[in-house]
């Protein structure tokens, strides 16, 4: 065999990535969510006010500068952590709500069940705290999380119970109380699992499933439509 040959450098098939192009297109396409997943961490972890961003690039493994190509702010960032964590699923609710065909009370179960395990049993849930904790120091995000999420769910469950009354399964009740009613257990249980649940206190233990079932008993015996007495 002949010495001193050089190799010969094999060139991509035309049409194909070079080595190790494809998984840097996978690393990028992945990278905003990373960015999220890092953002929503650090923040539940530490409050908007002190999460840095600096923090966030580290956590998720980038520099401060590819963090500001995707969210240029903290402000941006934590606008598009609740978007993808909170307005999207609100967003599915409505359109699970226009397509539903079965009775109201499961569609409102299920969209509590769907809560539950998308939001409540999730680091998301800790977005509640955070919002309720720093809002009137951030009265710009205030306003934001209450255009995008406050209003949007209270007129989706607002939406199902009047769909409910239409179809003659509640009585008449006043819809936008109703929909509170139903939001506030899951806040509360987003507030309990940041605050007394993630402490060693005895006696502050709570079931959520148990809570979540309990209540939603009591909404929809409250909400049956009465059948009229037979005068005997």
């Amino acid at each position: 065999m002949p010495q001193n040959v050089a190799p010969i450098a094999v060139a991509p098939a035309a049409g194909l990535p070079a080595p190790g192009a494809a998984s840097r297109q996978r690393r990028k396409q992945a990278r905003p969510q990373e960015l999220l997943d890092a953002a929503l961490e650090l923040f539940v972890e530490r409050g908007f006010a002190a999460a840095r961003s600096e923090e966030v690039a580290r956590r998720a493994g980038v520099s401060k500068g590819t963090l500001y190509l995707y969210y240029p702010s903290k402000q941006d960032l934590f606008k598009a952590v609740v978007r993808h964590n909170l307005v999207n699923l609100i967003a599915e609710g409505r359109e699970l709500v226009a397509a539903f065909a079965g009775p109201t009370s499961e569609l409102l179960g299920l969209l509590v069940q769907t809560w539950w395990q998308r939001v409540g049993s999730t680091a998301a849930s800790g977005i509640h705290k955070i919002v309720i904790a720093e809002a009137r120091n951030f009265p710009d995000l205030a306003q934001f999380y209450t255009d995008e999420v406050i209003l949007p769910a209270d007129q989706l469950f607002s939406s199902a119970v009047q769909r409910g009354i239409d179809r003659g399964e509640f009585r008449p009740v006043p819809v936008h109380e109703v929909a509170y009613g139903l939001m506030a257990p899951m806040i509360f249980l987003c507030l309990h699992r940041h605050s007394f649940g993630a402490c060693p206190v005895r006696g502050a233990d709570v079931d959520p499933a148990a809570v979540l079932r309990t209540q939603l008993d009591l909404v929809l015996r409250g909400l049956e439509a009465r059948r009229p007495v037979e005068a005997p």
